[in-house]
């Protein structure tokens, strides 16, 4: 490619980015504002003094550090829980032969079950066990239910890829099935892990229905609904605040996606799934 090209090329890549950048250079602007600032037209996009006051009283004011722990184990333990199990099915499913692997294709269709339709059913099992305004929906329900599928989707495309000649190696060493899982399987399939990490974790900290229906204590909350708290006595918003909490959000994810972003790729490549 010519420099002219690449020029050119860059050029139309930055005019593309243009709004998705936009939107969160707003977020992150806005957010050292002041209130009556923050909708001003057209938009300030550099401060010329700077609210970090903005960012002191979304911590002091609300219950932010409480409720960012919450969307953070939450989220690690369900990522966790998700790539455990969905390695399992997925690698059950892609090399051993039983009577239910059939089946994989009925499975697949909770791809397509939104989650608004479950949610009155699970919410009525969940309130007879008496675990609302509990976290424990917000967990189990994500690792064995229709959002792990996916996962397990994944992890099969990747193990119908590994050679056979591996496990027959691995068999003449004496490996158990479970052996060749952990020992065999699971130490090549760091990029399908890597992308089921990524995506795992991006739900399930992006989570706002289940949370809304599941639980009313405010010490309870995950960021998603406790950043629709943000108001003042009179119930007006504080929308330099709230944007000050909402920028806080997003660094999490980007700390993944930044560590695991090339496995990611690799991972979704392998499994069928890239563009």
């Amino acid at each position: 490619m010519s420099r002219r090209a690449r020029i050119a090329c860059y050029a139309v890549m930055v005019v593309l980015a243009v709004p998705f950048v936009f939107p969160t250079w707003w977020m992150i602007t806005a957010s050292l504002l002041p209130a009556n600032e923050v909708l001003a037209y057209p938009p300030k996009l550099f401060p010329s003094q700077p609210q970090w006051e903005n960012y002191k009283a979304a911590f002091t004011d609300f219950p932010l550090a409480r409720q960012y722990f919450n969307s953070l184990y939450i989220a690690v333990l369900v990522t966790l829980g998700t790539m455990f199990f969905s390695s399992l099915a997925g690698y059950a499913f892609a090399r051993i032969r039983f009577r239910g692997e059939k089946l994989f294709g009925l499975i697949l269709i909770g791809l397509m079950v939104p989650s608004e339709v479950t949610i009155i059913p699970l919410f009525r099992v969940v309130d007879d066990l008496g675990l609302t305004n509990t976290h424990w929906p917000l967990i189990v329900v994500p690792i064995f239910g229709a959002p792990s599928v996916l996962a397990t989707f994944v992890m099969r495309q990747f193990f119908i890829t590994i050679p056979g000649e591996l496990e027959e190696a691995g068999r003449l060493d004496g490996l158990s099935r479970f052996g060749l899982y952990r020992r065999v399987a699971m130490p090549i399939a760091r990029p399908a892990l890597a992308a089921v990490a990524i995506f795992t974790f991006l739900n399930t900290w992006n989570f706002f229905l289940e949370p809304l229906v599941y639980l009313t204590d405010k010490d309870q909350f995950t960021l998603p609904v406790a950043l629709t708290q943000y108001v003042d006595v009179y119930g007006g918003h504080l929308w330099n605040v709230q944007l000050a909490a909402a920028t806080t959000t997003v660094v999490p994810v980007l700390i993944v996606f930044i560590i695991a972003q090339r496995q990611f790729v690799e991972g979704l490549a392998q499994s069928g799934l890239k563009g």
